[in-house]
């Protein structure tokens, strides 16, 4: 390289004879990790490995030379450190980072790329790309492994869970690089991208301009078209029974907020089915539950809010003259390839922005609307009313021993009772006996099905704000998944005070009501042991948590639940270190 010119940060050559006090000389691998946190990332979650040398020096390097980095977490598996990543990002919607090993590595994080892809989280992904040079090179093959981990396409690992890949081909792209890598993931809809970092490449060592400057890139941001709000405005002031329709909550706060306020004004109800997040307050008069099936026959407006699966065409049948408007930052989930629900009016952008649009522009027809709506809300406000007692009878009914999901559900609720707190549930609490008021404060697992999320997810929430109770329930089956030795060794060691609760009931309870719903009256309906269900004997998790000194305890009576409960919400609140109960559930 000519020692007169130096690579800038910007892309175009900057004369040696410019102020050097923004320029530094430094290897690749370290630039990566300063650029890195000029652009926002707050931590890397990494699990390193021999091709992480460059990555090693690098932030040895900046810390010598007090440049500012994203801190480095050690991950004990991949698993953890994309659902970490990903639940960090619930928390502050600030997208992280996560490096892996090479295409060993990398196959760990497929499962959370497909994760994040399907639920629209930004993560940015790196993994190292096996040194290309047998010698003469420094950070050429020095081990078999060099070799063994050769791949003719590394990034077919992920690719089709990501936005864009790349692979780092020059250490002076380090900077745009990053620019652009965070900027695609964060657009609307945002999603991960990655890209393949070769070990030579970060192992070169040459000037920098301005690592800290701003980006030069921003996201893409999509905003509603003022036509298909007009639209939308339109069919819904026209509606008789109009219905709405929620499953990946509103955005934020004022969404929330704004959906409340919707849905009061213009006494609609609003379904949530198979949640992903809460969209309205368990006591709002319109929170109509998670069953479309009492009002999609009769609606004939539907405004489905960001939904990947509004309802269940095999199930749930629209009158033939409905109209559906679908709102989202992907209304039509164009990355699926098939989702043929209607979609007569779509509209993109933040669902807190489209809702608020949406109430604002209704506002004024709410006069001539008047009648239809005072018709059709106490109707609904007592349907809603009597599904909630329903609801709470039955799940009261089931604390017996062992418990049903809905008891626990229940009891976690009054435990939880005007608290602030997150509750993350990967076949574990349903949400309808959870009587949950607040935003954010409900999570159940991406619909893409990648199974060990609840555990690293909440533990990425608690990183994002220790303060606020975080509790990660699930089946016996998803905390195996979830390399639970792993998350519980990063609990104690970032000292992350999370509540986990696994409700165990020895089998794959999602996998048996499937064949039931396909099968009801079929050979493995009667059998006395249903294949491929059975996970007996189950380990004592109990004892899996204390290994890494976890407050742990173990009920099968509904009646010991309550004190259990409390017991360990009081170590978290007093002792501020993770805890465990292990609960027996029916099958």
């Amino acid at each position: 390289m000519n020692a007169d010119v130096i690579p800038s940060f910007s892309g175009f050559p900057a004369s040696s004879g410019e102020d050097k006090a923004d320029v530094v000389k430094m290897t690749a691998g370290g630039a990566l990790l300063a650029r890195l946190k000029a652009v926002g990332v707050d931590y890397i979650f990494a699990n390193s490995g021999t091709d992480f040398p460059p990555i090693i020096e690098g932030l040895a390097e900046a810390s010598a030379k007090n440049i500012d980095l994203p801190q480095a977490l050690v991950m004990p598996h991949e698993s953890a450190a994309m659902g970490m990543a990903h639940g960090y990002y619930l928390a502050t919607r600030r997208a992280q980072a996560v490096m892996a090993h090479t295409n060993v590595g990398l196959a760990n994080c497929a499962m959370g790329a497909i994760n994040a892809a399907a639920e629209q989280i930004p993560v940015l992904l790196f993994s190292g790309r096996t040194p290309t040079t047998e010698e003469g090179r420094l950070g050429t093959r020095t081990v078999p492994i060099g070799w063994g981990q050769e791949m003719r396409d590394q990034t077919a690992l992920v690719r089709e869970a990501s936005k864009w890949d790349y692979e780092l081909r020059f250490p002076e792209q380090v900077p745009q690089l990053v620019d652009r890598a965070y900027a695609i993931a964060n657009s609307t809809p945002p999603g991960p991208v990655y890209v393949s970092l070769p070990r030579e490449t970060l192992c070169e060592s040459i000037e920098f301009k301005a690592l800290s400057a701003p980006a030069t890139m921003k996201a893409a941001r999509a905003a509603a078209h003022p036509d298909s709000l007009a639209d939308a405005i339109k069919l819904l002031a026209a509606a008789e029974r109009p219905l709405i329709i929620a499953q990946r909550g509103c955005g934020d706060a004022t969404g929330f907020e704004a959906l409340g306020q919707l849905a009061q004004d213009w006494a609609i109800p609003v379904v949530q089915y198979w949640a992903i997040q809460l969209a309205i307050s368990a006591d709002h008069p319109m929170s109509a539950g998670t069953d479309p099936a009492p009002y999609i026959g009769d609606a004939d407006v539907v405004l489905v809010i960001d939904s990947l699966a509004p309802w269940s065409p095999d199930t749930h049948k629209l009158r033939d003259d409905a109209k559906v408007i679908q709102i989202g930052r992907d209304p039509l989930y164009a990355r699926f390839p098939i989702r043929n629900f209607a979609a007569h009016v779509s509209i993109q952008g933040a669902v807190e922005d489209v809702l608020a649009s949406l109430h604002k522009g209704l506002e004024p027809h709410r006069v001539d609307a008047a009648s239809r709506i005072e018709t059709r809300r106490a109707p609904i406000a007592q349907q809603a009313n009597d599904r909630r007692r329903r609801v709470t009878v039955q799940a009261r009914s089931g604390g017996g021993e062992p418990m049903t999901k809905d008891f626990v559900s229940l009891t976690l609720s009054e435990a939880l009772w005007d608290r602030d707190a997150a509750i993350l549930s990967e076949l574990g609490c349903p949400l309808e006996p959870l009587q949950l008021k607040r935003p954010n404060s409900w999570y159940q697992e991406p619909h893409s099905g990648g199974l060990g999320w609840a555990f690293p997810a909440a533990l990425g929430m608690s990183l994002a704000n220790r303060d606020r109770l975080t509790i990660a329930t699930m089946g016996d089956g998803s905390y195996l998944f979830s390399n639970a030795p792993a998350c519980h060794q990063i609990a104690e060691a970032l000292e992350l005070p999370v509540l986990v609760l696994v409700l165990n009931n020895s089998e794959w309870g999602a996998v048996r009501n499937s064949v039931l719903g396909i099968y009801p009256d079929g050979y493995a309906a009667k059998s006395n042991a249903m294949p491929l269900t059975s996970l007996n004997p189950t380990p004592d998790f109990t004892k899996i948590a204390a290994a890494s000194r976890a407050w742990t305890a173990s009920v099968r009576d509904g009646g010991a639940l309550p004190q259990v409960l409390a017991e360990a919400i009081h170590h978290i609140e007093t002792k501020r270190s993770q805890a465990l109960v292990e609960i027996a559930i029916r099958a």
